[in-house]
């Protein structure tokens, strides 16, 4: 067993802690909407958000996302359940948008909002180009048994269904899906 120093081990600690660089675990669950009442708790905290997929097979990506002025690289693992390995580092805004420019198409282009909800944050995410029409809350959780309130405007749970997550729909646009 190596001999840790207290540096060495605060050092680890830090950087699991760092929430720029590393979400270890995404623990998340995705909802359709049944009303647009999120608008008006949501109005001010649109952000524009693209990005795009150098590698999505098999459960893992990875994702380039430019969000404003701020730059990620992130690698996702296969999902169980609810639950994925999830790895976020900050990049230098140049390098990413080089890297979205190597990203297959079509890009994710979508417009993301924050509603503050009973104590939690939901992120709904209203999509552009070839995702128009399509409207999704995200909220993450500490732990896959953590009960939630739904807010009167969430409508059908659907993070079992891939067609919903990102990196499909860059292969699988909403706007090809039949009716």
């Amino acid at each position: 067993m190596p001999n840790w120093s207290f540096e060495a081990f605060k050092q680890v600690i830090l950087f699991f802690m760092n929430p720029s660089m590393c979400h270890p675990i995404e623990i998340e669950r995705k909802f359709l909407l049944s009303s647009d009442a999120w608008r008006e708790p949501a109005a001010g905290t649109g952000r524009r958000i693209s990005q795009g997929y150098l590698s999505a097979d098999g459960g893992r990506s990875v994702r380039v996302r430019i969000d404003g002025t701020k730059a990620t690289l992130t690698v996702k693992g296969p999902r169980v359940g609810i639950s994925r390995p999830e790895l976020q580092y900050l990049i230098p805004l140049s390098e990413g948008e080089t890297m979205l420019g190597l990203c297959y198409r079509p890009l994710i282009e979508k417009t993301r909002y924050n509603v503050f909800f009973e104590g939690m944050k939901w992120e709904i995410d209203e999509f552009h180009a070839e995702n128009q029409g399509l409207v999704v809350a995200e909220v993450e959780l500490d732990n896959v048994d953590q009960v939630i309130a739904l807010p009167d405007w969430v409508g059908k749970e659907v993070s079992d269904d891939q067609r919903y997550y990102n990196s499909c729909l860059a292969r699988a646009p909403f706007s090809t899906w039949d009716a």
